[in-house]
């Protein structure tokens, strides 16, 4: 039959070109040739995070003398104890509102915007010790993000909002909470929507290098909308794998020399 030469060539073809090759589903695939300097540049690239607006941050003053500090914790502690750990990070904690400010029972409005945990804390120990307190109190500060919540998108398995309560969570734990990317989505160019002061920003990062531990956008930070776009493969249509495809199109073929043949 005329046709059939080109419908083997169609299948050939569609074969090696449709199926989704294992480079692209394949998690931070090593450098054999730079391992240790790939550990060195990972540990050099940790900061500490930078708070923005929006954010809802956990703070707790403690003193050797509990009642001293009742009034600048929140009521949740003793009132509300039947909530769940976010409700009561929703109703207890100091949301950054738009100017950068947090308000403090009795102290009052706080600027933090572009402050770190640390530094948030330092400044409040130092306002206490300064207006309220004397040294010999013995005030302990602790000052943490109420959650890191973040947002997954797109070719993933179960996407939506998640909060996790850790003090860091990197891109490919927050994938893993989310069920993995499916096999139709683009592990190479995975796209990171960050707000920043200014506004917000679109990253990207390559998962299947280990390159990627060292990339700055690694770890989630609040507020973080993550998205996995779909690889060229699934708007095709063809298949994912060298058998579905070739079993696609012999489908296809076949219905076409079926049509022929009975023209």
């Amino acid at each position: 039959m005329k046709f059939t030469p080109i419908i083997i060539a169609l299948l050939i073809i569609t074969s090696l070109t449709s199926c989704i090759s294992t480079k692209r589903l394949t998690y931070l695939a090593e450098d054999e040739n730079n391992k240790v300097d790939s550990l060195i540049s990972f540990q050099k690239m940790q900061r500490p995070y930078r708070v923005q607006i929006n954010d809802l941050l956990s703070i707790r003053v403690k003193a050797l003398d509990q009642e001293l500090t009742s009034m600048f914790n929140p009521i949740g502690d003793s009132e509300n104890s039947t909530a769940t750990t976010e409700e009561r990070a929703y109703f207890d904690g100091f949301l950054v509102d738009r100017h950068g400010e947090i308000r403090i029972p009795t102290i009052g409005n706080m600027k933090v915007l572009g402050l770190t945990l640390e530094e948030i804390r330092l400044k409040l120990n130092d306002k206490l010790l300064e207006d309220y307190f004397k040294s010999e109190a013995n005030i302990f500060i602790t000052v943490k993000l109420a959650g890191l919540r973040y947002t997954t998108l797109g070719e993933i398995n179960s996407p939506g909002s998640q909060v996790i309560y850790k003090e860091q969570i990197s891109i490919m734990e927050a994938i893993a909470n989310s069920g993995d990317i499916t096999l139709t989505g683009d592990r190479r160019a995975v796209k990171i929507l960050r707000q920043y002061p200014e506004g917000q920003r679109i990253h990207r990062v390559d998962l299947t290098k280990i390159s990627a531990i060292n990339s700055q956008f690694y770890y989630v930070q609040p507020n973080d909308l993550i998205i996995i776009d779909p690889l060229p493969q699934k708007s095709l249509g063809i298949g994912t794998t060298g058998f579905g495809t070739i079993a696609t199109v012999f489908s296809i073929a076949t219905a076409i020399t079926i049509l022929f043949i009975r023209l």
